[in-house]
């Protein structure tokens, strides 16, 4: 049913070593537009809770809601 999100933007974030990875990359493949992956570069799944790991994730949302939120 992740079809049915779209016209509403879908950002989903996972860490490159995650082993749950591939849930994100088989709902973006199935997914209407817009929808972005973006993958943090040596990051687990845990690991997306580190500071280190946030900030960069917090960026992504922050584009993402300045694209599709800003009026």
């Amino acid at each position: 049913m992740i079809r049915l999100i779209s016209p509403r933007p879908l950002l989903m974030i996972a860490g490159s070593q995650a082993e749950s990875a591939y849930f994100s990359k088989e709902a973006i493949e199935k997914a209407a537009e817009p929808k972005e992956l973006v993958v943090i570069d040596g990051a687990t799944h845990i690991d997306l809770y580190k500071d280190e790991y946030v900030t960069p994730a917090v960026a992504e949302l922050a584009e993402l809601f300045g694209k599709h939120l800003a009026g």
